[in-house]
């Protein structure tokens, strides 16, 4: 730990955001507390440069502790700021409402889902549910709409062991929910420009252009989640048979995608030069193109977390610097969690950022156990140290969060990801066709019948391995759900174990064991405390189930 605290940076800086995050429910009734833990921290930072020069080097900690007061603080007051905006709030009468909708509406099997910003009386986020019409479904992000509502708070069924559906609304900024009839709201004709709602207009049209070039219906929704993050189009099987196999991860807009991404703009932009000013020219246009890209994708965490990182890379491009590592990780957490702190309570946020935290801490010790001399062999053997290494750090979260383990992923992403790469790759010639296509009369269709039935085959072949590896014996085990107490002491376990095996510390060996033995209390005081078998009755719309 120490390790990992002296050589990150921003590791230390996202300590205090990460906490301020973490105790916010139990101090955001005090609004003058975060205050005295500002000027507490101004007055550390001014006073380390007030003392002594002789006394510097020992009263570093000090600035340290100045800042950490400082970042916890504002961190305190953003956690509160975003609080109020997720309040429920609203008159207990029905009520007219201004809004523009923020994404793009998604049909359901009874209404249309919008997402909306309500700009009067309150400003709040909604989540309407429209009636079904052709004017719901046109309705574009950034359009004003004028309703009439009572929107109702966000409410689970209080059955046994369900899903957190109030909290996980809640971490996603919405305030309140209402279905409203076709006949309670009409468009005002303004619309709303914002970057955001600029990139989910941009994003529209990207897939409509997909649409025309003529995939079949699984490829086009397939290719819709990998590239702009959008599943809406997803079947529930498909999604359910990547969550089996152990590779869901491939469906998320992430490192994977975005590498590819930077490789070929960093292999367009080599007549810009490798150094001097071509070169800083070179990684502004990259990064500049991965952010737009990152906005089409709709800035999730786990494609924030990779530009950010990149963007990062490029940086230290220019210097000759290092590329990925813990650091780079620790600051792309920071400056997320600065500005959206509910972000750490998003399964995809810790996923992600657990995820690449793990692949950077066990991946250099795993590879360095074996060195192959065939280059076939080395690929695979960093294919499996890869696929190992996330999961070391990602299965005690996933058996919190879902309480399933994917028994054959080892196997899946050695024969996934290449394929992915192949897929993303193959995309490259169709929509370079199907673009002038598009805007060239004389081009024939037959220009994109080959690309395209590349694209759609690499896609099957996707798409049947994911389903074959879900179909397997013992796929999927499940029911091994665990405590958040019991998630952290197994977490505390695998990675100073990890620590232990390479530094030979005893204080590594003991926290580790001390972390097992706990983990082993948890488990059995559940055990102890486990109900009889009893009759439940479950409430689900419009009835109950026994």
């Amino acid at each position: 730990m120490n390790e990992l605290i002296g050589r990150t940076p921003f590791f230390r800086l996202l300590l205090p955001v990460a906490g301020a995050i973490l105790l916010s429910p139990i101090l955001s009734d005090n609004r003058l507390l975060p205050v005295i833990f500002m000027l507490a921290g101004l007055s550390l930072i001014v006073l380390s440069y007030c003392r002594d020069e002789s006394h510097h080097f020992r009263d570093r900690w000090l600035f340290g502790a100045g800042s950490s007061l400082f970042l916890f603080a504002l961190t305190l007051l953003q956690c509160h700021e975003q609080s109020l905006q997720r309040e429920y709030n609203f008159p207990d009468r029905p009520c007219s409402y201004l809004a523009i909708v923020q994404d793009i509406p998604e049909e359901k099997a009874r209404s249309v889902q919008c997402p909306v910003l309500t700009v009067y009386p309150i400003e709040k986020k909604l989540m309407l549910y429209l009636e079904k019409s052709s004017a719901a479904a046109q309705l574009l992000p950034g359009e004003e709409i004028l309703f009439t509502a009572k929107p109702e708070p966000f409410q689970n069924f209080g059955n046994p062991g369900e899903w957190d559906y109030a909290g996980y609304m809640h971490n996603r900024g919405f305030a309140a929910r209402d279905f409203i009839g076709k006949d309670e709201w009409q468009v005002t004709g303004r619309k709303s420009v914002t970057p955001h709602l600029l990139a989910q207009r941009c994003r529209i049209k990207v897939l409509r252009f997909y649409r025309s070039l003529g995939l079949e219906e699984d490829t086009f929704s397939f290719i819709a989640a990998v590239t702009l993050g959008y599943k809406a189009y997803l079947s529930d099987d498909i999604e359910e048979a990547f969550r089996a196999s152990g590779t869901a991860h491939l469906l998320a807009v992430s490192g994977l995608h975005t590498g590819v991404i930077y490789m070929i703009l960093s292999l367009l932009l080599i007549p810009l030069g490798n150094s001097g000013r071509g070169l800083i020219i070179r990684q502004g246009l990259i990064i500049l193109m991965l952010w737009g890209y990152a906005f089409l994708a709709g800035l999730s965490p786990s494609v924030v977390r990779a530009v950010i990182m990149l963007s990062l890379y490029c940086m230290g491009q220019l210097r000759r610097m290092r590329g990925f590592t813990t650091n780079s990780l620790a600051a792309a957490a920071f400056l997320i969690l600065f500005f959206q702190p509910y972000s750490l309570y998003d399964i995809s946020f810790q996923l992600s950022f657990g995820a690449v935290f793990s692949i950077l801490w066990f991946q250099p010790r795993l590879i360095s156990l074996i060195k192959p001399k065939k280059k076939i062999v080395a690929y695979l053997w960093k294919l499996m140290t890869l696929s190992l290494s996330a999961q070391l750090g990602l299965f005690p979260i996933v058996l919190h969060h879902f309480g399933t383990f994917p028994t054959w992923f080892f196997l899946s992403n050695i024969m996934l990801i290449p394929l992915m790469g192949g897929i993303i790759y193959s995309l490259i010639p169709l929509l370079i066709t199907g673009w002038l296509h598009a805007i060239l009369n004389g081009i024939p269709e037959l220009v994109l019948l080959l690309p395209r039935h590349l694209v759609q085959l690499l896609t099957a072949t996707m798409l049947y391995t994911v389903q074959f590896m879900e179909s397997l014996p013992l796929a999927q085990l499940t029911g091994l759900h665990i405590s958040l107490p019991a998630t952290i002491m197994l977490l505390l376990f695998i990675f100073p174990f990890s620590l232990f095996l390479r530094k030979k510390q005893p204080r590594t060996l003991i926290l580790a064991l001390s972390s097992l033995l706990s983990f082993q209390l948890l488990l059995l005081q559940e055990q102890l405390h486990t109900e009889p078998p009893q009759m439940v009755v479950l409430n689900k719309r419009p009835n109950s189930e026994i």
